[in-house]
């Protein structure tokens, strides 16, 4: 289904954080395509910043944002892959407070479409933290478009029928 275009949209104050050892803010290429999206969805950029991919370090500014009233959704790209550096996942399911575990199926099914097979290797997660989304998503660009395009986009859009995340946990600050 389609948003609803009569019905006004809500404007949802964000986060994006990157998790990795080997990029750089100028790398940052996937950081920069969230960012844009979410601004070009009409929503607000509250926080943005760049962390290696270690778990205590995820967890501090992930923490901060979390317990922030000014931050409502934090997407996070990188360090989800199937390998020996990964730990997003480990250090961010610890501080959620419910999990939805239909955003990584949703997310591996649509990636096993794209990309086939591979999609296995991806912990993509979302969940609730402290009413604060946190979705966690790969580093690749091309999934981060992905799971904004087919999944993100439209559940952050209070217009979107039957329901949509937008309107079941917001904030305020």
């Amino acid at each position: 289904m389609k948003a609803d275009p009569t019905l006004p949209p809500v404007s949802l104050r964000c986060a994006v954080l990157t998790i990795s050892s080997r990029r750089t803010a100028a790398e940052d290429t996937s950081g920069d395509y969230l960012c844009a999206a979410l601004k070009d969805a009409g929503h607000g950029l509250e926080a943005r910043d760049l962390c290696v991919d270690n778990p205590y370090q995820i967890r501090k500014i992930l923490s901060a944002w979390i317990a922030d009233p000014a931050i409502q959704v934090i997407l996070c790209n990188g360090g989800t892959g199937f390998t020996h550096e990964k730990s997003t996942i480990a250090a961010v399911t610890p501080l959620l407070d419910q999990a939805i575990p239909g955003f990584g199926e949703l997310f591996r099914h649509l990636s096993w479409l794209d990309i086939g097979s591979s999609a296995l290797q991806s912990d993509a997660l979302g969940g609730t933290a402290n009413q604060t989304l946190v979705f966690c998503l790969p580093g690749a660009t091309g999934a981060c478009r992905l799971a904004w395009e087919k999944i993100l986009q439209p559940q952050l859009d209070s217009r979107q029928p039957p329901c949509n995340f937008a309107t079941a946990y917001r904030k305020h600050p």
